[in-house]
């Protein structure tokens, strides 16, 4: 109620009367201090129709998260954005009006911030528990996620899955995902294990656009073969998999927009990324770790991947790094430079630097 306060400053006495005697029917006759379930559901339910449309569409997405999980404040508006949620306006990019649409689920209390990154910006967050329970309702209700294991007991949808979260990871559960009708499906989640839970027949479809695989054990060599083939995929998160490398197949994701394989083995990005000209975000490495990500020489060569907007957890050594091509660069971290020979080895790194900074470049890291 106070998130529901806070956003509606401009309401009159007489309409918070009209909402108290809503909500609290017999108010007047019960002095009690403690609310009832029925009342809370109402409540939660009140502020959440309150919401503009487009949040309250952002906020059916958090079903996708196991109850506790804390939620990454980057890895949801990426997110967002690759479903189309999200679309530029009044002068703002389509990352500024996710981090709009987050900032006021934060001030509906939606979600509350458990971790702040070092510029004070939330990092993560988390849904309460009844909060999400109503979200996970009314999402299964309007058949827009369907959630499978995990603490919801739902039913099996009785039309198409357009997304799927697969929260547990037992052998029942992985049969009755097994009987879904997948050909519409559009977003896949997994927590836990791969093993006897990724359906079979996900793959042949193809229309898949949104894969978080984030954290999932059991990765092997023939999923990414499979995942080459989602030809429409926007979004890919490997990251914190068994990932050993990408293979030549991954120039078939000609849409693909974000691509995470932070904290897997993989050092190292192969030439035909060069022709995924609609990247906007690679993200690898490893923070803790400092390993670092090698860039294929196509990209010095090609002047592709403009799009590019974050360039994170790379390696530079040695030899000439040109930059310049990557006008729509807005972070650029390197967690690995090694210097064979002095300055003058990374002129042109140095020179594109000083180049991008007069357009969208506003952080670098250096490690």
């Amino acid at each position: 109620m106070a998130g529901h306060v806070a956003c509606n400053p401009h309401k009159s006495l007489k309409g918070w009367s009209d909402v108290c005697s809503y909500l609290f029917p017999e108010s007047g006759q019960d002095h009690r201090k403690e609310l009832t379930q029925e009342e809370v559901g109402r409540i939660i339910s009140y502020c959440y129709n309150d919401m503009p449309a487009e949040i309250k569409t952002c906020s059916l997405y958090l079903s996708i998260f196991p109850k506790g999980h804390r939620i990454s404040r980057k890895r949801l508006t990426r997110r967002w954005i690759a479903e189309g949620f999200v679309c530029e306006k009044h002068g703002l990019s389509v990352e500024e009006v996710a981090e709009t649409y987050f900032n006021h689920l934060i001030r509906r209390k939606i979600i509350r911030p458990v971790e702040h990154s070092s510029n004070g910006k939330v990092k993560k967050c988390i849904v309460h528990d009844m909060v999400l329970e109503h979200i996970v309702a009314k999402a299964s209700e309007e058949n827009f996620i369907t959630v499978v294991g995990g603490n919801w007991l739902m039913q099996p949808p009785s039309s198409k899955v357009r997304r799927l979260s697969l929260q547990g990871s037992d052998s029942k559960r992985a049969k009755d995902t097994e009987k879904m009708n997948l050909s519409h499906v559009r977003s896949v989640t997994m927590f836990e294990s791969l093993n006897n839970q990724l359906p079979a027949h996900l793959f042949k479809y193809g229309i898949v656009q949104v894969l978080d695989l984030e954290g999932c054990t059991g990765f092997k060599k023939h999923h990414i073969v499979e995942i080459c083939r989602m030809v429409l995929l926007k979004y890919l998160s490997l990251r914190r998999t068994d990932t050993k490398c990408l293979p030549n197949k991954i120039r078939r994701l000609k849409n693909l927009e974000t691509l995470d394989i932070r904290e897997t083995d993989i050092v190292g990005l192969p030439n035909p990324i060069c022709q995924l000209e609609r990247l906007v975000n690679i993200l690898g490495g490893n923070k803790q770790t400092r390993k670092a990500l090698k860039l294929p020489e196509e990209l010095k060569k090609r002047k592709k991947m403009k799009a590019l907007r974050i360039l994170s957890g790379i390696e530079i050594s040695g030899g000439s790094v040109d930059l310049h091509h990557l006008t729509e660069l807005r972070k650029l971290a390197i967690y690995k430079l090694k210097t064979m020979g002095g300055t003058a080895s990374f002129k042109d790194l140095i020179s594109s630097i000083e180049y991008l900074g007069g357009y969208s470049l506003h952080t670098l890291v250096r490690s």
